[in-house]
């Protein structure tokens, strides 16, 4: 098993137990991607637009690492 911390912004927030964008610490299974994670959580892939590891954007097929900083942010609107 691996460690990451992950945070969920904006809209996102209500996938977190506590709905906040405070960090949560998840034990995953090693070789588990970021499509595994989001399913974890329950966040809809077309929810989650822009995903980044340690400050850098990676896509849903990435495989965490222990000690992997996430962040998950949704599709950003304006007019």
């Amino acid at each position: 098993m691996i460690k990451v911390e992950v945070r969920l912004y904006a809209t996102l927030r209500k996938y977190h137990k506590a709905g906040t964008d405070e960090a949560v610490i998840l034990q995953m299974p090693e070789g588990a991607s970021l499509t595994a994670l989001l399913a974890r959580l329950g966040v809809p892939k077309e929810e989650a637009r822009i995903i980044s590891v340690n400050y850098r954007q990676q896509a849903n097929d990435y495989l965490l690492q222990d000690g992997d900083r996430v962040a998950i942010f949704p599709p950003v609107g304006g007019g």
